[in-house]
């Protein structure tokens, strides 16, 4: 045994003394965040407890404790009995020894349940010392990025295996010392020492010295200034949150998290493998598990909540499939975020992206059949390009799928036709069950025939457990409210609004012709004495004052028209106004105008047509939302809600609906709650529904000619055939 074999050894503990240090400068950031984030978890706690009322230590010890006296003496509140101590406590006349024992027990138990579920919310608005340090500690990690955490887990893993075999080879490091060695320990250290040289040809060829050595120096290196860490924390705030859940250990219930899968997928999800080396960004627990069913079903909805990255968890499956070895993948949406799609697959992935859209489209599409990569093209394109062959496509993509759920349509016809002649297939949408149980099977089926045929009318009667259990095999579905626990508040307000004489006759009018949209746009008709029109101006200037940017939506372009002239006329007329946004605006300008109201410094107004900007365009620029008018269907406003309260968002967002008391405004409201309750009971919740699924299939059509009569009928006036709603 020569130099070759000391060599080795001496190349092993070199690499080893770097996977080592890798490792602790990884754990030495990770401590100062949990350093930097426990007073602030600590004044959280402190908070929440200083809100609970002392009664509730009633429901801890099951109507025990007598709290009459407790709250007499000034302990209103749970933190507030915590801080008393026994000593105070015993002290209050008719509080005996025993009383004060299950008191702070009962205490401790609340605190302890707080302290597990409280979160951290960071104010970029109001930067204290505390969380400016946290923010610099994260944007370390942060910086460092996906590459620092691969470097952490091959760090980790070949030092768990040199350790042992360095150990084992170590008298290889001297001759003097292998003549002393016996023959069978001779070939135990030739052992390790041939396992050393093949671990060191894997790293040399992976490059995992100098992987090792940039992630020490990326770990060491320390947040450049405060303003630097803030001004980073606004523009990536979903990575920070992340790493924050991450470094806390109080991620999202795992259930919630898993979409209440049954345990046999759950489980079959969790063991499937996620390929990260073409992927540029780190996925959150949920977002991970996202990626993995896709992998592990083939053919599946996501139909996450808006805002919680179904995007991001496409691309990882396509970067996924991509290092296995796939070629080619298409992604199919509407030309509204034709951009953003593209946008995201550059920035996120190290796949090429080829848009076959536009004149030159067949031309790009054979160029992307040549030279592979990510296609994305919108609904209407895809009809004109030839369906590939069993295999050629790695896997579809089709974004706001529930487009494609009436089997009539030539785009579901184009879309159903890709998906069966390719092995994976991912419908995203957020809204699958839209209006009708029905129609979310006609999604389904395109999928899994079995599973399609499976769910009858009965699943959806006995309740959404059985209909979540049905369509488990296809579906995954996560709500803000489960996984995101770090997202900034919403606070929604109806805005109910008296009439003017104006609006009143405005609206008559409207009713007396049956003219169903213009009843719902009546309102705005008179501008110079528009109730409602006042009070957008309010919110808007109250808004501007604050430094805060506001998304106004309406169903109506004329209404859009008329808050453009009113918002530059009046007391807001220093906010710099965007839009309209309207349905007709090309896709890269559409995205064009959101980046250029993201970019103003001050406050901003962006107008825009609720259904056209209510899909796919991100708004976390603005914290205030204004709705001018209820929409026909719930899910309109969801979505349109959760382009601003979406991942990302750093701010809490105020939502602002503006409703006139008395007329169609009011039985619509009525009308999409119970629409929204089913909703809720069937594709967000996994509670019984108390309501059949017929409740929820109100046509637009059969809305409109109900609200209409009876409105006639309120007014007394003679009944006429409504305008359809269109």
């Amino acid at each position: 045994m020569g130099r070759g074999e000391r060599d080795t050894v001496t190349r092993g503990a070199r690499l080893h003394e770097a996977a080592q240090a890798v490792v602790g400068d990884h754990g030495k950031a990770v401590g100062a965040v949990r350093a930097a984030l426990e007073p602030i978890h600590d004044a959280a706690v402190k908070r929440e407890l200083d809100t609970i009322p002392v009664a509730r230590l009633q429901d801890v010890t099951e109507g025990r404790l007598r709290l009459g006296n407790v709250e007499k003496s000034g302990l209103r509140t749970v933190g507030r009995v915590l801080e008393a101590g026994p000593y105070r406590l015993r002290r209050i006349p008719g509080v005996g020894q025993r009383t004060v024992d299950q008191m702070l027990a009962a205490a401790r138990r609340l605190s302890e349940a707080v302290h597990e579920t409280v979160a951290v919310h960071i104010d970029v608005d109001r930067p204290e010392p505390s969380t400016t340090a946290l923010v610099m500690t994260l944007q370390v990690l942060v910086e460092a990025g996906p590459d620092a955490r691969r470097a952490v887990d091959r760090a980790t893993a070949l030092s768990e295996r040199l350790g042992p075999l360095l150990a084992d080879a170590r008298p290889a490091a001297g001759r003097f010392r292998m003549l002393l060695t016996g023959r069978e320990k001779r070939a135990r250290v030739l052992a390790a020492v041939n396992e050393i040289r093949s671990l060191m040809d894997e790293a040399e060829q992976a490059g995992l010295l100098e992987l090792f050595a940039q992630t020490s120096v990326d770990l060491l290196r320390g947040s450049s200034s405060d303003i630097a860490a803030w001004v980073d924390f606004e523009l990536r705030s979903a990575e920070y949150y992340s790493l924050l859940a991450e470094i806390s250990g109080r991620p999202p219930d795992t259930a919630a998290a898993e979409g209440f899968l049954p345990e046999e997928i759950a489980e079959r999800v969790r063991t499937q493998y996620l390929d990260d080396s073409y992927r540029r960004v780190s996925l959150r627990g949920y977002q991970a598990f996202g990626a993995r069913f896709v992998l592990a079903q083939r053919k599946v909805v996501l139909g996450d909540e808006m805002g919680l990255g179904k995007t991001i968890q496409a691309i990882a499956v396509l970067a996924h499939l991509a290092a296995e070895g796939q070629s080619h993948f298409m992604v199919v949406c509407p030309a509204s975020v034709l951009v953003n799609w593209t946008r995201e697959i550059e920035a996120r992935s190290a796949l090429r992206v080829t848009v076959l859209h536009g004149p030159d489209r067949h031309c790009a599409f054979a160029d992307w059949k040549e030279r592979g990569g990510v296609g994305v093209t919108t609904f209407d394109a895809l009809r004109g390009f030839p369906a590939p062959g069993g295999g050629e496509v790695g896997l579809l993509v089709v974004d706001e799928a529930h487009s494609v759920k009436n089997p009539k349509a030539k785009r579901s016809q184009s879309v159903a036709l890709w998906t069966d002649r390719c092995e994976r297939s991912l419908f995203m949408t957020g809204t699958p069950m839209e209006n009708r149980v029905v129609e979310f099977r006609n999604l389904v089926r395109m999928l899994d025939g079995g599973v399609a045929d499976s769910l009858g009318e009965r699943d959806a009667l006995v309740g959404s457990v059985a209909f979540r259990r049905a369509v488990a095999p296809v579906y995954l579905r996560r709500n803000q409210e489960d996984v995101l626990t770090e997202l900034p508040s919403l606070q929604q307000t109806d805005e109910w609004e008296e009439l003017s004489a104006s609006d009143e006759g405005a609206y008559r009018e409207a009713v007396r012709a049956g003219n169903f949209m213009a009843m719902r746009r009546a309102a705005y008709m008179h501008p110079e004495k528009s109730a409602k029109l006042d009070r957008l101006r309010e919110i808007v200037q109250e808004a501007g004052e604050n430094g805060q940017k506001t998304v106004v939506f309406s169903y109506f372009k004329d209404v859009l028209g008329v808050v453009k002239a009113a918002l530059a006329a009046g007391p807001a007329a220093g906010a710099a106004v965007f839009g309209p946004l309207i349905g007709s605006v090309a896709a890269g300008r559409r995205q064009q105008i959101v980046d250029d109201f993201a970019g103003v410094s001050g406050p901003a107004v962006l107008l825009a047509q609720i259904q056209a900007a209510g899909v796919g365009l991100n708004m976390q620029a603005a914290s205030v939302v204004i709705i001018c008018e209820p929409q026909i269907k719930p899910t309109i406003e969801h979505q349109a809600v959760a382009r601003a309260h979406r991942m990302g968002q750093v701010r809490p967002v105020r939502v602002h609906r503006l409703l006139a008391t008395g007329g169609v405004d009011e039985r619509m409201v009525k009308m999409l709650e119970e629409k929204t309750r089913l909703f809720d009971a069937y594709a967000r919740r996994s509670a019984v529904a108390e309501s059949t699924p017929d409740a929820v299939d109100v046509s637009d059509t059969e809305l409109a000619r109900r609200i209409v009569e009876e409105e006639q009928a309120r007014l007394g006036m003679t009944r006429r055939r409504p305008t359809a709603p269109g």
